[in-house]
C-alpha cells in the first residue's frame, strides 16, 4: 500500500527551527515526486517544497526561499523538511504528498497521494 507518514511537527518559537521527516513506502520513492503542501487555518494550501528526481528536480515555494531545505535519505525511504528561521506564518498543518511523476512542482493541485499532516505552530 502507498503510504506517506509525517512527523516532527510540533511548538517552536519565531526564529526557531525544525525538520519534518516523510517516511514513504508501498512504492518506489525514485519514480515520484515528493512535497510539502501546507495549510493554515482559512488560508489556501502552500506549496513550499518538492524533491524528485533523485535531487535533480528541487523547487521551493517562493515564501520559505533561503529557509527551508528538502531533502532525502534513500536508504530509509525518507524525505526531509529542513526548517529555519520559522515565523509565524509558518504555522499550519504540514502535507506530505506526493506526484507520480519525477518532476517538482509546488502547485498542490498536481500532488496524488497525501499523508495525513503534521502540525507546526509558531509561537513565543
Amino acid at each position: 500500500q502507498f503510504h506517506l507518514v509525517e512527523s516532527g511537527g510540533g511548538l517552536v518559537q519565531p526564529g526557531g527551527s525544525l525538520r519534518l521527516s516523510c517516511a514513504t513506502s508501498g512504492f518506489t520513492l525514485d519514480d515520484f515526486a515528493i512535497g510539502w503542501v501546507r495549510q493554515a487555518p482559512g488560508k489556501e494550501r502552500e506549496g513550499v517544497a518538492c524533491f524528485a528526481d533523485r535531487g535533480n528536480s528541487i523547487m521551493y515555494g517562493d515564501s520559505v526561499k533561503g529557509r527551508f531545505t528538502t531533502s532525502r535519505d534513500s536508504a530509509k525511504d525518507t524525505v526531509y523538511l529542513q526548517m529555519s528561521s520559522l515565523e509565524p506564518d509558518d504555522a499550519g498543518t504540514y502535507y506530505c504528498a506526493a506526484i507520480v511523476d519525477v518532476v517538482c512542482s509546488v502547485d498542490p493541485d498536481d500532488y496524488d497521494y497525501w499523508g495525513q499532516g503534521t502540525q507546526v505552530t509558531v509561537s513565543s
